[in-house]
């Protein structure tokens, strides 16, 4: 696996850790034990957090209530362990935004191997005080690598604890796909004749329609369905948040809108987009249909990809499936 998917699954993290920073923070507990760590949905990495530190919705992980600490997990397969460790040298990690002053080899559950880093998130402009105390924790499983990531304001904890509560994780045997999509925040009442194939980060889900579970050149259309916790957004700025969600898709490119609207929908707010576009890796012109579930606390999205010759048979199920979108 490439080593920049680790540097952008790192930077995910670490982002989500400092929106953290800065806020004033307690002491933790002690660190898990096999009866009492606690998994954030879907994840197979289980701490036993403070009683005022609570699973997060905005990532996988847990977060102070008011802020002030947190700890998040990034699940990577288990051959990235090797490259992990041979790439998070203290050159690479400060361009993440941790300053790194100590690296230890440590074991973990079960015997699982590990190394621990100490520091501090670099301040915005390259100077000053330090934005806050960090600790990560690579964890090479026997069936998963994690990239677990803490963070707390400066002077508010102690090295020992914050230790403690990374190298106290516990690690549980994989979960089915049944299990996973079961753990999501929202759930699908219908289904139209596509199947889930994957589940990501507990808040999001791949489905497909065809036999095949890993779809290449776009032999079968795709559904990606994720919820985000956020401010909610404004009524006035939904067309142009909507636009600039679809835009920002990778894999596509030339997009050329056929439809936007806003609609309410069973007392809730909702925005569409059906477009064409281009699919980059294969080159084939594609249609796109983008359906926003405004929420008080953000927002479910749900993008569906189809080759345009199907587009008259596809989009109605897209939307079957997401007419039936209920939160959990």
């Amino acid at each position: 696996m490439p080593l920049r998917l680790f540097s952008r699954g790192l930077a995910a993290a670490l982002l989500a850790a400092a929106v953290l920073a800065g806020a004033v923070s307690v002491p933790l507990s002690s660190p898990a034990r096999a009866e009492d760590a606690v998994f954030p949905p879907s994840s197979r990495f289980g701490f036993k957090p403070p009683s005022d530190m609570t699973i997060s919705k905005r990532f996988t992980g847990f977060e102070r209530i008011g802020g002030g600490a947190m700890l998040s997990v990034v699940e990577l397969p288990a051959g990235a362990y090797p490259e992990l460790k041979q790439s998070f040298t203290d050159e690479n990690l400060r361009t993440q935004g941790l300053v790194v002053q100590t690296r230890e080899p440590v074991t973990l559950d079960g015997g699982a191997e590990g190394v621990l880093f100490t520091g501090e998130q670099t301040p915005p402009d390259g100077q000053g005080t330090p934005a806050a105390r960090k600790w990560l924790l690579i964890v090479g499983g026997q069936e998963v690598t994690g990239i677990i990531i803490a963070q707390a304001a400066v002077g508010a904890e102690t090295d020992e604890t914050m230790r403690g509560l990374l190298t106290g994780v516990r690690i549980r045997g994989a979960l089915s796909l049944d299990d996973q999509v079961a753990a999501l925040p929202f759930r699908l009442g219908d289904l139209a004749g596509f199947r889930p194939v994957r589940a990501l980060a507990g808040n999001s889900v791949l489905l497909t329609l065809g036999p095949r579970d890993q779809v290449s050149n776009l032999e079968q259309p795709i559904l990606v369905i994720a919820q985000a916790v956020q401010q909610p957004t404004p009524q006035e700025q939904r067309d142009g948040f909507a636009r600039a969600s679809l835009y920002a898709n990778q894999t596509m490119k030339d997009f050329a809108i056929e439809r936007s609207q806003s609609y309410r929908q069973n007392g809730v707010d909702w925005h569409e987009i059906v477009a064409r576009a281009t699919d980059i890796p294969s080159g084939q012109p594609v249609v796109v249909s983008q359906t926003i579930r405004f929420n008080p606390d953000g927002y479910i999205r749900a993008v569906g990809v189809t080759r345009a010759d199907q587009r008259e048979q596809m989009l109605p199920l897209f939307r079957q499936v997401v007419d039936s979108l209920q939160l959990r």
